[in-house]
């Protein structure tokens, strides 16, 4: 089972933030998730919800802020101050650091559309990753793996929608063909079922307790992603 650091080893640092990404390594993840939004002045950063207010110490609209404008604000903390995240810094850690993935999930609605999908496949081919089988593109948003699979098919996909069946199923080759499908930890506890009955590999999220870790674990789960990269290497490996 891949370790994934949920918006870095956001439970320990302060989410999506360069110091968050590099923990995470430090912490023995497999993998990166980073979330994506553009600013007004089209620069790639990694902000999980449209205003800044619950990660930093003041209020902005992402895409209606200069990336500027967003470094004037501290999403760290007082003793360690951080800027937002650029996209083109993660991957340059990623490519530091070969055997970690990365996995980037494009957030939606936004008025800039298709264009995050577009500035991600710019940003990926620019820092030479866009081959690169580490590299996984996420998304809850249908359109969003369509647009992958049309400007950049050779990226992995995983689509986090949740629901299961023959008629979700036969959606599939509809909504980009993803090679991955997201599960909730909330809904796989509710429905273990849901975990066997899909034909293709499960990203489960966000999964931070050792008992929820190690029942994940013992359920097949390929893809994990914790607030706590550390505490998850320990129970895979029987230290916890």
């Amino acid at each position: 089972m891949q370790i994934i650091a949920h918006r870095g080893a956001s439970g320990d640092f302060p989410e999506l933030t360069m110091l968050a990404f590099e923990q995470a390594i430090e912490q023995g993840a497999d993998a990166i998730e980073c979330d994506i939004r553009l600013t007004r002045d089209g620069k790639v950063v990694c902000v999980h919800d449209p205003n800044i207010s619950r990660v930093a110490n003041g209020t902005a609209i992402v895409e209606r802020s200069t990336y500027d404008e967003l470094c004037s604000f501290n999403f760290g903390t007082a003793e360690q101050p951080q800027r937002p995240a650029l996209l083109d810094e993660l991957l340059e850690l990623i490519k530091a650091h070969p055997t970690t993935d990365l996995y980037i999930e494009t957030k939606h609605l936004t008025r800039w559309g298709r264009m995050i999908e577009e500035q991600a496949v710019m940003r990926l081919r620019y820092a030479g990753l866009i081959d690169d089988p580490r590299i996984h593109v996420i998304s809850f948003f249908a359109p969003a793996m369509i647009r992958m699979r049309e400007i950049a098919p050779q990226v992995d996909r995983i689509f986090l929608r949740e629901e299961s069946g023959p008629i979700y199923q036969r959606m599939i080759s509809k909504w980009g063909n993803p090679s991955g499908l997201g599960l909730s930890l909330t809904h796989a506890r509710l429905n273990p079922d849901l975990i066997a009955e899909r034909d293709l590999p499960t990203y489960m999220w966000t999964v931070d307790e050792p008992e929820d870790i190690a029942w994940a674990l013992d359920m097949g789960v390929d893809m994990l992603a914790t607030n706590y990269p550390a505490r998850a290497r320990e129970v895979l490996a029987g230290k916890l």
